[in-house]
């Protein structure tokens, strides 16, 4: 668990950014591409992705593991919505810095060799990561960059008229189902036990579209203090894309009538049936009781239906849940008849 400790100071100095970090949406965006996490919104963007990756995006992975240790050099401080300052700040990063980020990496996992020249402050292997760190925003990201900022937008939107309204500690006590506000402490999950202590310094809030389930913060306690959390997304947000159409209404209506999330449930209980609801919490990026809750709202409205096989109850689409999602799917898709498979 990951405690973040505040003053009243630093309730004074929570900041939400406005917009999308284009650095820490690449390395976030990298962990999901290794990962099979997400498939239900995920998997067509991952598809699209690998069919135009430069082989370039190799140096990248191997710097940014899906699990475990990724170097904060790769998400330098820097308050843009252009990828382009936050490279140069990356350039600028000192050889104690890329000596200490690589050195933890190498502890959790092998590293090729090249790294050792990075660690020692080679410019042309720098230069070289940030070559290819572009090449993947424009292929990765870039094409769906509307859809992301739109996202982010919305979710600052709320958070900030959440803060106005009702307060900074209610903010935080509302910000995701990952953490929890004990004043004056922020519990996290979080992979490690650690504590981090503010002390006047305040607290960066970046919403992410590419984070995955739980926050995520940088390793390096004397940077500017910064908590990355997932925003909810949109089930069509690929259509968004440069010279796309946009959502198709059917989807619109649907986001509307259920909200983003629970029709995310719906349509993972769509694309992949008999899963229970651990494996349907993972599939849709929320947590267990949320997912439960969700299951159990559906299933009242005769959307879904649960029943037990090989002993573990396990959801699928009602035939009212496949009319409801339509588009010329529903006879396709897996729906409870009334019988056990």
């Amino acid at each position: 668990m990951l405690r973040i400790h505040f003053t009243a100071a630093d309730l004074m100095r929570i900041r939400i950014r406005t917009e999308p970090d284009p650095l820490w949406e690449v390395l976030l965006s990298l962990h999901m591409l290794q990962t099979g996490h997400g498939a239900v919104v995920f998997d067509g963007w991952r598809r699209e992705v690998r069919r135009v990756l430069r082989p370039s995006v190799s140096l990248l992975t191997a710097l940014a593991p899906p699990l475990g240790f990724s170097p904060d050099f790769l998400t330098p401080d820097c308050d843009s919505a252009d990828i382009d300052p936050g490279i140069d700040r990356l350039l600028e990063t000192s050889r104690h810095e890329l000596r200490t980020d690589v050195e933890k990496l190498a502890a959790e996992s092998p590293v090729p060799a090249w790294t050792s020249l990075l660690a020692e402050g080679d410019l042309g292997v720098l230069q070289e990561i940030a070559t290819a760190i572009k090449a993947y925003y424009a292929a990765a990201l870039q094409p769906y960059w509307p859809s992301i900022r739109t996202h982010i937008r919305a979710d600052r939107d709320r958070r900030a008229d959440l803060a106005t309204d009702r307060g900074f500690e209610n903010l935080l006590a509302t910000l995701h189902p990952a953490m929890r506000w004990r004043a004056p402490v922020l519990e996290v999950d979080y992979p490690v036990d650690q504590d981090l202590r503010l002390d006047g310094r305040g607290l960066v809030l970046i919403p992410s579209f590419f984070c995955w389930r739980k926050p995520i913060k940088t390793a390096d306690p004397t940077r500017t203090p910064v908590l990355v959390y997932p925003v909810d997304r949109d089930l069509d947000w690929t259509a968004g894309r440069d010279g796309d159409s946009a959502a198709s209404p059917r989807q619109e209506s649907l986001t509307a009538l259920l909200g983003r999330t629970r029709a995310t449930v719906l349509k993972a209980i769509a694309d992949m049936p008999l899963q229970n609801t651990s494996a349907l919490a993972k599939s849709a990026g929320i947590s267990l009781s949320g997912a439960s809750q969700h299951v159990t709202v559906l299933r009242d409205a005769g959307l879904v239906v649960t029943h037990r096989h090989n002993g573990a109850a396990v959801h699928k689409l009602s035939p009212r849940g496949a009319v409801l999602l339509g588009d010329g799917r529903g006879a396709a898709r897996k729906v409870w008849t009334g019988e056990c498979p």
